[in-house]
């Protein structure tokens, strides 16, 4: 992901020396602000994650929502462009399903993108045999997912699996078995906040 930010930060620099040239120093400046935000929008730091029988956020962001849906609650964490944009696993197991669903570009914080925009659902098999499905949803401006495992991976809680580019939103779906541990309006971190526990 830092390899990533650093090749469009090299194209736009190259593209701010062009301009440079061209039209001086104001004309660089828009490139190379761009090229900084790019190293800063694909930073991936490293994250201690809490060991235990709970589900980890799959992003750094702010919930949104914590709603029930069909017998699951489901918990909405939009990632704003100034958020580590790199997904994890909220829990560890075996990547039982990847299904890519086609869609639009809705504002990604609003309730229609639950359903309605371009995302990516993977469910997830924990070792004690209970599945946990979330979803990499497109927004507005993110306009590519990225997932780097397949059916059949085996996941950490907390392991890295893809990527959202420039601004989303990911839900994680959680069933009877779960108590969530976060609330509407709290600010997350991939890998370490704990989103829910599970019930004994």
């Amino acid at each position: 992901m830092v390899i990533t930010g650093v090749y469009y930060a090299l194209g736009l620099t190259a593209a701010g020396a062009v301009a440079f040239f061209v039209g001086g120093a104001w004309a660089a400046a828009p490139f190379l602000i761009l090229a900084l935000f790019c190293l800063n929008f694909f930073r991936d730091p490293d994250r201690k994650t809490p060991p235990g029988r709970h589900a980890v956020s799959p992003a750094d962001g702010k919930v949104v929502a914590v709603v029930e849906e069909n017998g699951r609650i489901r918990v909405s964490i939009f990632l704003n462009v100034f958020d580590v944009h790199v997904n994890r696993s909220p829990i560890g197991g075996i990547i039982e399903r990847v299904e890519y669903k086609k869609g639009l570009f809705l504002v990604a914080s609003k309730h229609a993108a639950t359903t309605q925009n371009e995302q990516n659902v993977v469910t997830v098999r924990g070792d004690d045999g209970l599945a946990l499905v979330f979803s990499q949803i497109a927004g507005l401006i993110a306009r590519r997912i990225v997932f780097y495992k397949k059916e059949g991976d085996r996941v950490a809680m907390g392991e890295r699996i893809g990527l959202m580019k420039f601004g989303s939103r990911m839900d994680v779906f959680f069933g009877p078995e779960w108590e969530i541990a976060v609330s509407r309006g709290e600010r997350v971190r991939a890998a370490e906040t704990i989103i829910a526990r599970r019930k004994d």
